[in-house]
């Protein structure tokens, strides 16, 4: 991907990788435009960045997005990069009856979100020379999280559109890449200081690394193992991660 030049929208751009990734783009002189819930949120991230435009989206809310990306096409035509950040993610029990709000809450922001967001920008997106749709999924789509079991499910659900969505636009000038983090110190389970976690600033640098090449998997070192693991036998893996992870 070329890092320098584009217009970008990202969702989710006010904190964690979001905002990290928005504010490294943002320094190669991209112009950049991120989304997310709280005015106040995007108005510190626009303050601490001049020339970074922000809006006010829940991509929860279909109306809300056809409206929003109706108008960023409007404002910003020249735009050729759109990166599908946002997502929540809580503490499950599959072993017992999910939360009804829950299921709905993650679903709607973790998979009808992007899918919603996309649809409205893809047209567009297809008109320009050179054009990306990023979508942000997890290693937890290739070795669930036993305790985010819905949070896991959905980030498979991403990895296995963004196959689909990049073969359907292989005779067009759109690439699609899937960002696949390994677990990193955001404000997601409350892992800003959590030791096991990658270090955001770390994971940013290699990630910038890799998406200046022409891989479609944008996956820093510690996430090849885990993306690795997929194949008939994984459910060992499986078990071994996550009894490593409730061990601590």
């Amino acid at each position: 991907m070329n890092l320098t030049d584009n217009t970008i929208f990202i969702t989710g751009g006010t904190s964690g990788i979001g905002r990290a990734l928005a504010e490294a783009l943002h320094a190669r002189g991209n112009k950049v435009i991120i989304a997310g819930r709280r005015k106040a949120l995007l108005e510190q991230v626009t303050g601490a960045n001049p020339g970074m435009e922000a809006v006010t989206l829940d991509v929860g809310d279909a109306a809300e997005i056809a409206r929003v990306t109706a108008d960023i096409i409007r404002r910003f035509p020249d735009l050729n990069v759109l990166i599908n950040n946002a997502g929540i993610m809580q503490i499950d029990d599959a072993s017992s009856a999910i939360d009804e709000q829950l299921l709905i809450d993650t679903l709607t922001t973790n998979v009808s979100g992007p899918i919603r967001v996309t649809s409205g920008l893809i047209e567009h997106l297809k008109t320009r020379p050179q054009a990306v749709v990023m979508n942000v999924s997890s290693v937890l789509a290739f070795v669930p999280l036993a305790v985010t079991a819905v949070y896991s499910a959905t980030k498979a659900a991403m990895h296995s559109y963004s196959m689909s969505q990049r073969f359907m636009l292989r005779n067009t000038s759109v690439r699609v890449l899937e960002i696949a983090p390994p677990w990193v110190q955001t404000d997601l389970l409350g892992s800003n200081d959590e030791p096991r976690a990658m270090p955001l600033a770390e994971f940013i640098e290699e990630t910038m690394a890799v998406l200046a090449t022409d891989a479609d998997e944008i996956l820093v070192e510690r996430a090849v193992p885990l993306r690795a693991a997929v194949g008939p036998n994984e459910m060992g893996f499986v078990t071994a991660f996550n009894e490593s992870f409730l061990a601590g």
